[in-house]
């Protein structure tokens, strides 16, 4: 028997405002233990939560960007439940009436066209954060308590594993692209829950649900949504019932591990926050919000299809993150040639950068820079293989291209009088190839044309180099 599955995404992005939802402590990831609190925070008695503006203004930003509808009122519930990092034993967040319903992300990959539909985007704030310090001992940081919170809830409209950790990540460039997310994974800043299930093939019923929670990382997601497919598949063939649960993945060894049985929504007693009144968006402030939203990665990307002449995939690599856009787009307008800027960045660039486990912010060569070392190479002034070495030595000391090219002398030979000198020595010591040549095999040229090079330590200008070979193999 052969089974498929089906499964939707909860992605929680931690929005990118200086306080927090319900009171003016700061957000900062990196203040000392418990120093960004106050009565809001950890609930105490009499404290009344007051809704941050920039919240709702980037919780409407996010709904837009995913083809939601914003709904003109809203209202905030309490989400019971107990755990030490909850101060107050519940959770305020939204429920029956959420920011945004109804979206929808479509995107070409690989040639296949694919839609996830949005169930809702709503707001809510975090919890604290537990730290276990050995077996018997746990710390609580109550920072994060209040820090303010976006949930996309899409439906069960994914069906394989790196589909999965596609659209988590195309959905990270969208939350970056307009401002309201830092897509910093390793902080908890964006982080995603995994609903799989499995079903008999050609059945159209869903299967029982498990949850994977905490997922910080594309690569966690896919094996962790692969190994549950397995365990699934596996129960089912065996004639057993699949548990309804929340499970979370281990990554030392690769396997999901059962946390709770699976609350449903009336475990948690959800019921309309007293102390927050309906929130009211008026039309106004989504227009207003609609007319400044930016370029999304997916416009972009076919932007630069048709401007630039780029592939498919380089435009797709070259959008998927904010920053790495905005490097290639001021390359290509300042070297003046995109399609040699594609093929440093796909090329030379992205090599270093996987080298050194750098992001495009942390790279030493601003894109006027590097435009010039491609304009020296346009122009003949160095060679292709001279300007590998020049770009090492930028990436390492931040130097500029021409101080490089003139310390270390690279500059191509493009004197014909001395190009001329390097052709008759090469011709002299290899009478051979010069023989084969003239008897109508004219593949040989290219080893003589090697043979230049290094007569000239590489800096002879090969198609220079070339002409003058030709010309003086058929002078004889």
């Amino acid at each position: 028997m052969d089974f498929e599955p089906v499964i939707g995404l909860e992605i929680h992005a931690q929005l990118l405002t200086e306080t927090k939802i319900f009171c003016g402590c700061s957000t900062n990831f990196s203040s000392p233990p418990n120093s960004n609190i106050c009565p809001v925070c950890l609930g105490l008695p009499g404290a009344l939560p007051v809704l941050n503006q920039r919240v709702v203004e980037y919780g409407i930003r996010a709904g837009l960007a995913l083809g939601c509808s914003i709904q003109e009122e809203s209202v905030f519930a309490r989400k019971n439940y107990f755990y030490p990092d909850l101060p107050k034993g519940y959770q305020i967040s939204q429920y029956e009436e959420p920011l945004a319903i109804k979206g929808r992300v479509e995107y070409l990959t690989s040639g296949r066209e694919i839609c996830v539909r949005i169930n809702r985007v709503h707001l809510e704030e975090d919890a604290g954060k537990s730290v276990h310090q050995g077996a018997h001992t746990t710390s609580l940081d109550y920072n994060r308590s209040g820090v303010p919170l976006i949930e996309i809830v899409t439906e069960p409209d994914i069906y394989s594993s790196s589909d999965a950790a596609d659209f988590f990540g195309r959905l990270r460039g969208v939350l970056c692209a307009v401002g309201i997310n830092d897509g910093n994974m390793e902080e908890g800043s964006l982080r995603c829950d995994a609903n799989v299930s499995m079903r008999q093939v050609g059945v159209k019923e869903l299967g029982v649900k498990v949850e994977i929670k905490n997922i910080n990382s594309f690569k966690f997601l896919e094996k962790a949504i692969d190994y549950e497919c397995f365990r699934q598949s596996e129960i089912l063939s065996s004639g057993e019932l699949i548990d309804q649960e929340t499970r979370l993945w281990d990554a030392t060894t690769g396997r999901t591990e059962s946390m709770r049985s699976k609350e449903e929504a009336h475990d948690y007693r959800y019921f309309p926050e007293p102390d927050i009144p309906t929130l009211i968006v008026a039309e106004a402030l989504v227009d207003d919000i609609r007319k400044v939203m930016p370029e999304l990665p997916e416009e972009r990307k076919q932007r630069f299809i048709k401007e630039f002449e780029i592939a498919e995939d380089a435009a797709g690599w070259l959008t998927q993150a904010q920053g790495l856009a905005n490097y290639f787009e001021e390359l290509a307008r300042q070297s003046q040639n995109p399609v040699a800027s594609g093929n440093w960045m796909m090329g030379t660039v992205r090599r270093y950068l996987n080298e050194h486990s750098a992001d495009i912010d942390d790279f030493k060569i601003d894109p006027s820079e590097l435009a010039k070392l491609i304009q020296l190479v346009d122009s003949g002034v160095i060679s292709g293989s001279a300007a590998k070495t020049v770009f090492s030595k930028m990436a390492e000391t931040g130097a500029n291209a021409e101080s490089i090219v003139e310390d270390e002398g690279l500059k191509q030979i493009a004197d014909e009088d001395v190009l001329s000198l390097a052709v008759e020595s090469v011709l002299k010591g290899n009478s051979e190839a010069v023989e084969t040549y003239r008897s109508g095999k004219e593949g040989v040229l290219g080893f003589l044309v090697g043979k230049v090079m290094k007569e000239t330590q590489g800096k002879a200008n090969p198609k220079l180099a070339r002409d003058l070979l030709k010309a003086r193999l058929s002078s004889e």
